[in-house]
Protein backbone atom coordinates (compact mmCIF):
# COMPACT_ATOMS: atom_id res chain seq x y z
CA UNK A 1 0.00 0.00 0.00
CA UNK A 2 1.86 3.21 -1.01
CA UNK A 3 1.62 6.51 0.90
CA UNK A 4 0.19 5.91 4.45
CA UNK A 5 1.51 6.26 7.08
CA UNK A 6 0.90 3.75 9.89
CA UNK A 7 2.11 4.93 13.84
CA UNK A 8 0.90 2.80 16.73
CA UNK A 9 0.78 3.42 20.19
CA UNK A 10 0.67 -0.04 22.23
CA UNK A 11 -1.61 0.03 25.30
CA UNK A 12 0.92 -1.57 28.15
CA UNK A 13 0.18 -5.53 28.70
CA UNK A 14 -1.69 -4.70 32.20
CA UNK A 15 -4.25 -2.27 31.39
CA UNK A 16 -7.09 -2.53 29.15
CA UNK A 17 -7.21 1.23 27.63
CA UNK A 18 -7.78 0.34 22.99
CA UNK A 19 -4.33 1.35 21.48
CA UNK A 20 -4.09 4.53 19.54
CA UNK A 21 -3.18 4.46 15.86
CA UNK A 22 -2.47 7.13 13.65
CA UNK A 23 -3.49 6.57 10.10
CA UNK A 24 -2.38 9.31 7.49
CA UNK A 25 -3.32 8.83 3.73
CA UNK A 26 -1.45 11.12 0.97
CA UNK A 27 -3.37 10.48 -1.42
CA UNK A 28 -6.95 9.13 -2.76
CA UNK A 29 -5.60 5.52 -4.04
CA UNK A 30 -4.09 4.41 -0.38
CA UNK A 31 -7.99 5.41 1.00
CA UNK A 32 -9.25 3.66 -1.78
CA UNK A 33 -7.63 0.54 -0.86
CA UNK A 34 -7.89 1.09 2.57
CA UNK A 35 -11.66 1.55 2.75
CA UNK A 36 -14.42 -1.05 3.71
CA UNK A 37 -17.67 0.17 2.19
CA UNK A 38 -19.15 -3.12 3.00
CA UNK A 39 -19.39 -2.04 6.80
CA UNK A 40 -23.07 -0.33 6.71
CA UNK A 41 -21.25 2.63 8.87
CA UNK A 42 -17.77 2.42 7.36
CA UNK A 43 -14.53 1.47 8.04
CA UNK A 44 -10.57 1.22 7.52
CA UNK A 45 -7.89 -1.09 6.81
CA UNK A 46 -5.17 -0.60 9.26
CA UNK A 47 -2.12 -2.25 8.51
CA UNK A 48 -0.19 -3.99 11.78
CA UNK A 49 1.53 -6.29 13.31
CA UNK A 50 -0.20 -5.98 16.50
CA UNK A 51 -2.71 -9.22 17.57
CA UNK A 52 -6.39 -7.97 18.09
CA UNK A 53 -9.54 -9.36 18.75
CA UNK A 54 -12.78 -9.13 17.27
CA UNK A 55 -14.59 -6.27 18.98
CA UNK A 56 -12.24 -5.03 20.32
CA UNK A 57 -11.81 -1.30 20.88
CA UNK A 58 -9.39 0.65 19.29
CA UNK A 59 -8.67 4.35 17.71
CA UNK A 60 -7.94 6.05 14.79
CA UNK A 61 -6.05 9.39 14.38
CA UNK A 62 -7.43 9.36 11.01
CA UNK A 63 -5.62 11.95 8.22
CA UNK A 64 -7.49 12.49 4.90
CA UNK A 65 -5.54 13.43 1.55
CA UNK A 66 -5.55 17.48 0.89
CA UNK A 67 -7.51 17.82 4.29
CA UNK A 68 -5.22 18.99 7.43
CA UNK A 69 -7.50 17.98 10.17
CA UNK A 70 -7.06 15.29 11.46
CA UNK A 71 -10.29 12.93 12.90
CA UNK A 72 -10.47 10.99 16.00
CA UNK A 73 -12.28 7.77 15.47
CA UNK A 74 -13.44 5.26 18.35
CA UNK A 75 -13.81 1.81 16.49
CA UNK A 76 -14.19 -1.70 16.45
CA UNK A 77 -12.00 -4.57 15.17
CA UNK A 78 -14.59 -5.80 12.69
CA UNK A 79 -12.53 -8.47 11.08
CA UNK A 80 -8.38 -9.43 11.30
CA UNK A 81 -6.08 -10.53 8.88
CA UNK A 82 -3.18 -12.74 10.24
CA UNK A 83 0.51 -12.63 9.16
CA UNK A 84 0.52 -14.73 6.36
CA UNK A 85 -2.77 -14.84 4.72
CA UNK A 86 -4.07 -16.42 1.74
CA UNK A 87 -3.14 -14.54 -1.24
CA UNK A 88 -0.75 -12.34 -0.17
CA UNK A 89 -3.20 -10.76 1.63
CA UNK A 90 -1.48 -7.85 4.19
CA UNK A 91 -1.33 -8.35 7.85
CA UNK A 92 -3.90 -5.75 9.46
CA UNK A 93 -7.30 -5.37 11.04
CA UNK A 94 -10.31 -3.91 9.73
CA UNK A 95 -11.90 -0.94 11.92
CA UNK A 96 -15.43 -0.41 11.54
CA UNK A 97 -16.60 2.96 12.52
CA UNK A 98 -18.67 3.80 15.28
CA UNK A 99 -22.30 4.53 14.76
CA UNK A 100 -22.77 8.36 15.90
CA UNK A 101 -23.20 11.28 13.49
CA UNK A 102 -19.75 12.74 13.86
CA UNK A 103 -18.37 9.68 12.00
CA UNK A 104 -20.84 9.28 9.82
CA UNK A 105 -20.22 12.76 8.26
CA UNK A 106 -16.44 11.54 8.23
CA UNK A 107 -18.20 8.46 5.80
CA UNK A 108 -19.47 11.09 3.33
CA UNK A 109 -16.31 12.95 3.42
CA UNK A 110 -14.24 10.06 2.58
CA UNK A 111 -17.16 8.69 0.04
CA UNK A 112 -16.75 12.39 -1.65
CA UNK A 113 -13.28 12.09 -1.75
CA UNK A 114 -13.34 8.35 -3.40
CA UNK A 115 -16.16 9.29 -6.10
CA UNK A 116 -16.45 7.15 -8.37
CA UNK A 117 -13.50 5.18 -7.40
CA UNK A 118 -15.56 3.26 -5.02
CA UNK A 119 -17.30 1.30 -7.17
CA UNK A 120 -14.01 0.29 -8.31
CA UNK A 121 -13.02 -3.24 -9.54
CA UNK A 122 -9.54 -2.57 -8.44
CA UNK A 123 -8.17 -4.64 -5.66
CA UNK A 124 -8.28 -3.42 -1.86
CA UNK A 125 -6.58 -4.62 1.04
CA UNK A 126 -10.34 -5.13 2.50
CA UNK A 127 -12.88 -7.94 1.50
Amino acid sequence: MSEVNVRGTPAPANTARPSVIQLVFREKGALYAAYIPLFAEGGLFVPTNREYKLGEDIYLLLSLPDDPQRYPVAGKIGWVTPANASGGRTQGVGVRFPTDEKTRLLKVKIEEILGTSISSAKPTQTI
